[in-house]
């Protein structure tokens, strides 16, 4: 058996694999087409008979590089880079439902990807039932439909932090016969394998841990290969009958493990574009060389800073899955004994007011609509992206009016801390 590299050397040294005389850093395949030197050459490439380049919005080698790294990293078996985390999600669900199909997703996701599930999938005929993942299993198959088609959850929510039961999804999904569609954007493989606890499919936003930098917005889905399609090719005919669009090829048939990353380049990619440009790719690459490094240190000063929050009277309450007295804490030691993620949330006793005044105060940590860089950040979802709900729609969306996200960055701790108590002074 190959030796398994660990996390730390994929990063470094994963999807790229330069041959003799060739680049030793991953290059930028910076261009739209591909040259062939026969028109068969070029049609057996159409025709998905060979594998091989020759559009970049269907595939890209800078792109595929990159892909492969992030594949390598969660243990999967196929991997596709696409332009957002949205994008990501949004394919991820695309793949496998079409108008008249149900989700089921857990309801304290990031809202953008709640809105995607409930407004926007809406308008394409795909249903989406939002449950509380902390609700027993019993409860939880009440949800499923006979037109269910996955699962959705996030490994920890944003800006929630709840700390998802994946086994328990994972669970409910297979006996219902439907893949768990993970998204790890905030654990990142380096701290959490969502595959190695029955997850089908993973998505990420790389705009957040894996670039690192706010630089380059993207986003990646990953198959473990582990579902089995054809075991219940009636409810996943996308995938188990022939695609009249590529002359009638059987994903599963052709592809085997590769067949849902096949599918949704083939089809959704060739469809509708949602690209990541080799150029963005190239600097996600970049990132992700260093994010062994970053994440733990992520995570050790969020705790720090979370264990200083916490003993502050002005400090109403605080979620941070890494503290002992946070309500996740057993599942995050379970799922993540290295760490959990740098991102807190917490409310200050003088609420929204003091929200506000306190962010003003803040000189090192910066306000900014992002989360999960090197730079330490913050955002009041209440005055910003859910600024049009009032207060008991806030509370609703599972956002408490006065709830402020802090993305603790890799700068020195003592430093952090010292910007939190002038700010809060």
């Amino acid at each position: 058996m190959d030796h398994q590299q660990s996390p730390e050397t994929i990063c470094i040294q994963g999807g790229w694999q330069p041959k003799n005389g060739e680049p030793r850093i991953l290059p930028i395949y910076q261009s739209t087409t591909f040259k062939y030197e026969t028109s068969e050459q070029m049609g057996r490439l159409f025709d998905l008979e060979e594998n091989g380049y020759f559009y970049t919005r269907l595939a890209n080698p800078t792109n595929d590089a990159v892909a492969d790294k992030i594949c390598k990293l969660e243990g999967g078996v196929a991997a596709m880079l696409t332009s957002s985390g949205q994008a990501a999600n949004m394919y991820a669900i695309l793949n496998i439902c079409s108008a008249g199909d149900h989700v089921v997703s857990a309801a304290t996701i990031y809202g953008g990807t709640s809105n995607l599930f409930t407004v926007t999938l809406k308008r394409f005929g795909i249903q989406c039932t939002l449950v509380d993942p902390d609700a027993p299993e019993e409860e939880l198959k009440k949800a499923f439909q006979p037109n269910t088609k996955a699962v959705f959850g996030e490994t920890i929510a944003n800006p929630a932090l709840v700390v998802l039961d994946i086994e328990k999804f994972a669970r409910l999904a297979h006996s219902h016969q439907v893949p768990l569609i993970i998204d790890n954007t905030f654990a990142t493989p380096i701290n959490c394998r969502p595959f190695q606890w029955g997850a089908d499919i993973v998505t990420h936003s790389t705009t957040k841990y894996m670039d690192g930098h706010a630089m380059t917005v993207g986003g990646c889905i990953v198959d473990s290969g582990n579902f089995d399609w054809e075991q219940y090719a009636d409810k996943f005919p996308g995938l188990t009958t022939p695609d009249d669009s590529y002359h009638g090829i059987t994903y599963t048939k052709k592809f085997g493990k590769a067949a849902y990353i096949t599918k949704a380049t083939a089809q959704l990619m060739r469809d509708m574009g949602s690209i990541q440009a080799p150029q963005n790719a190239f600097l996600l690459n970049i990132g992700l060389e260093t994010l062994h490094l970053r994440v733990p240190r992520h995570c050790e000063n969020a705790l720090a800073v979370a264990q200083y929050l916490e003993s502050r009277d002005d400090v109403g309450w605080i979620h941070y899955p890494g503290l002992k007295s946070d309500k996740y804490y057993g599942l995050a030691q379970k799922y993540m004994p290295k760490g959990t993620c740098g991102v807190i949330s917490f409310g200050l006793t003088g609420g929204r007011k003091a929200a506000a005044a306190f962010m003003d105060k803040l000189k090192l940590a910066a306000i900014v609509t992002h989360v999960a860089d090197a730079r330490t950040c913050v955002l009041h979802p209440a005055s910003h992206t859910h600024r049009q709900l009032n207060d008991e729609q806030l509370v609703e969306a599972g956002v408490d009016p006065s709830l402020i996200r802090l993305s603790v960055g890799i700068e020195n701790v003592n430093d952090i801390i010292a910007d939190l108590k002038q700010a809060l002074a």
